[in-house]
């Protein structure tokens, strides 16, 4: 069925396309600014899904490096549009966006998502992701808030 679907590394170029699919793939309106920053830095991500001329999906990821450790790449989200999801889509794309990160001399990729989410560690576990049998604990910091001592 998705005979024409195809999936690149996204550039300036995919914009007006992020834009069409707005909402209906990224949680909130395309901001322009903030997309031309994350497009332009080599170490942000953004892996799209064609179908045809039209996005249907994307994974987003950064690549990172630390003094004591090889290159790693954190995915930070991958969606499917609703109408194209429970089709192999995101399972294509994250494992696209896991080869991609080869290129880029990560030793690996990691993605951290709810318990609760099975379609996304369905998905994770049929690209050969190993689901860490320690939960991590997630703090969050809002930093548009005055934070006392």
């Amino acid at each position: 069925m998705l005979d024409q679907l195809y999936f690149k590394v996204a550039t300036i170029s995919d914009l007006p396309a992020m834009q069409n699919v707005g909402t209906q793939l990224f949680d909130l309106p395309i901001k322009i600014n903030r997309a031309k920053e994350f497009l332009n830095d080599p170490r942000h991500h953004l892996i799209l899904a064609y179908y045809k001329k039209e996005i249907i999906a994307m994974a987003s990821a950064f690549h990172y490096i630390h003094p004591d450790k090889n290159p790693s790449l954190f995915i930070n989200e991958v969606g499917v549009i609703e109408t194209y999801q429970n089709m192999g889509i995101g399972r294509k794309i994250t494992a696209y966006l896991c080869e991609y990160a080869k290129q880029l001399d990560c030793h690996e990729a990691w993605v951290a998502t709810e318990h609760s989410n099975v379609a996304a560690r369905k998905t994770y576990y049929a690209v050969g992701g190993i689901e860490d049998k320690d939960p991590i604990v997630v703090f969050n910091f809002d930093l548009d808030k005055n934070q006392s001592s």
